[in-house]
């Protein structure tokens, strides 16, 4: 059955119609998000929900999404949507971060434009009839310095559109490289340094506990005297009431603004001030921009629904449509080790670590990560997946480590899962084929060579003769049948396993008569979702 999508904001219809070209079911029903208990009644029946800003997805109607996979924003902002809530719930969040970067980049240029010539001013002031000429006296940007407060994919584009201005920039970033910063043509710089130093200052980071009044009344004191501050990122980055005071003292000498700490901003300590640009939260507003995240999102969502591609996800690891072919594999065998240490662990487990061997250590770690875990989880938790399980470990206190190293043995790739308990270690490896089928490799430390199925039996014994005639008498005498059965031991006398592939659940009388014979210390029926 094709996957379905509810579009309860207006996108474009071009962005619909991705949807229906990519073999995706689609409502457009681009009013349903003002009406949220109509949305609560038809939630339940679509596994994707694409939306902008109207509508809000909260813990409410993730109760209600008993079906819901994927939630598309259709643009970079994410605050109407309970993020934690839909991790929880196994639900990926994307946004679409590019698609209006251009546009959001140049609104910051033009604001800069307008605040160093005084444009808007000067506008009123001919409309209303007046020539005044000698008011308004602006600034050149030319060999200016522009301090740019982040400098990712938005302040990048910014940092490029000033260089062709010939200003001089210098970057504040932490994540910035030194060989990034000279790619760029930019200087990077301390945050103090970029205040001292730059005419005007732009900034371009999201809102977090740390960039919170990264301009506060104490940052502001420091920066240059006649500098010109423009915020097109998030309000609450800039101390409004300490930026206007600097304004009225003239240590500052201009701002724009399309950003307010609350929003809609009706009233703002920087509202009628002389050379204050302000403007309703305009950096995206423009006809290619709003096409471009529409669809972006659309094409996103229809990517994972069909694909398993993860692009531009808040809560999980991004995964192109590229690793996703190469990957998939790899990802199943990461959910059968995980399952097949879950269904053996009756304890708390306290730590993880999964090694990387060969080839799949090259590959996205944090996907793999994040499937094992989940394949531990879903023992205790069958509704837990790749988005949620992290945050269930989390919250459990549970240590997740990984070790990569180059190829160690005969196999060109494997993962090794280790659980760890208060009592115990219990480690499991596999790899993937040429045929692309997962296959565990060592169990305990023995080597096995064993195919995957829906339904296994595994048990441990001492290395003695008649195990494998009572598993076989055992299992034909109950109408089981065996379609593979591997066999491996530590060395002779000593330790050994069986895995046994069969076609269907094995009852709980067949375990029980197994046990009785007095030849395994342990007989353990498993499954694994090899859909």
């Amino acid at each position: 059955m094709a996957p379905k999508v509810l579009v309860s904001d207006k996108l474009s219809e071009t962005a619909v119609q991705i949807f229906r070209d990519r073999g995706v079911d689609v409502d457009y029903l681009p009013d349903l998000g003002k009406d949220k208990d109509k949305l609560l009644e038809v939630i339940g029946q679509y596994d994707g929900l694409a939306i902008r800003s109207a509508t809000k997805v909260t813990e409410k109607l993730l109760d209600r999404a008993t079906r819901l996979k994927v939630i598309g924003r259709a643009g970079i902002g994410v605050d109407n949507v309970d993020v934690p809530a839909a991790s929880k719930k196994g639900v990926i969040v994307m946004n679409t971060p590019f698609g209006n970067s251009v546009t959001t980049a140049e609104h910051a240029i033009a604001m800069m434009f307008a605040v160093a010539r005084q444009l808007p001013e000067a506008s009123d002031s001919t409309h209303a009839g007046k020539w005044e000429k000698n008011r308004f006296m602006g600034v050149e940007l030319f060999n200016k310095t522009l301090g740019v407060i982040g400098a990712g994919n938005i302040g990048g584009i910014v940092c490029d559109r000033a260089l062709g201005l010939h200003m001089k920039v210098v970057a504040y970033d932490p994540f910035l490289s030194e060989e990034r910063a000279r790619q760029m043509g930019v200087s990077k710089v301390e945050l103090d340094e970029l205040l001292a130093r730059a005419d005007f200052i732009t900034l371009h980071v999201p809102l977090t506990d740390k960039t919170r009044n990264i301009l506060s009344k104490e940052s502001i004191s420091r920066t240059k005297k006649g500098v010109r501050i423009i915020n097109c990122a998030r309000g609450g980055l800039v101390d409004e009431a300490a930026l206007a005071e600097a304004l009225k003292s003239g240590h500052v000498a201009g701002a724009a603004f399309d950003v307010f700490e609350v929003e809609p901003a009706t009233a703002s300590p920087l509202f009628h001030l002389p050379n204050v640009v302000v403007t309703p939260h305009l950096g995206a507003s423009t006809t290619e921009a709003q096409e471009n995240v529409a669809l972006q999102v659309a094409e996103q969502m229809a990517d994972y629904l069909l694909t398993g591609a993860v692009q531009n996800a808040l809560n999980m690891p991004s995964v192109t449509a590229e690793e996703a072919a190469i990957m998939g594999p790899w990802l199943k065998l990461a959910q059968h080790l995980g399952a097949f240490a879950g269904q053996m662990t009756d304890e708390p487990v306290t730590a993880i670590n999964i090694l990387y061997d060969g080839s799949v250590a090259k590959m996205n770690l944090q996907a793999l990560n994040c499937a094992a875990i989940a394949g531990i989880m879903k023992a205790t938790n069958p509704d837990v997946n790749l988005v949620s399980a992290p945050i269930i470990a989390k919250e459990r206190g549970i240590q997740i480590s990984t070790t990569q190293q180059e190829k160690a043995g005969v196999f060109d790739g494997y993962m090794k899962l280790t659980v760890v308990t208060d009592r115990r270690e219990r480690s499991i490896a596999g790899t993937v084929f040429s045929d692309g089928k997962p296959r565990f490799i060592q169990i305990k430390g023995i080597n096995i060579d064993a195919e995957i199925g829906a339904h296994m039996l595994y048990t441990t014994n001492e290395d003695v003769p008649g195990i494998i005639g009572a598993l076989g008498q055992t299992m034909g005498e109950s109408g089981v049948n065996i379609a593979n059965f591997t066999l491996g031991r530590s060395s002779r006398g000593k330790d050994a396993i069986a895995l046994l592939y069969v076609d269907d659940p094995i009852p709980q009388p067949v375990i029980d008569r197994l046990m009785k014979t007095g030849l395994f210390r342990q007989v353990k029926p498993l499954a694994f979702d090899i859909g």
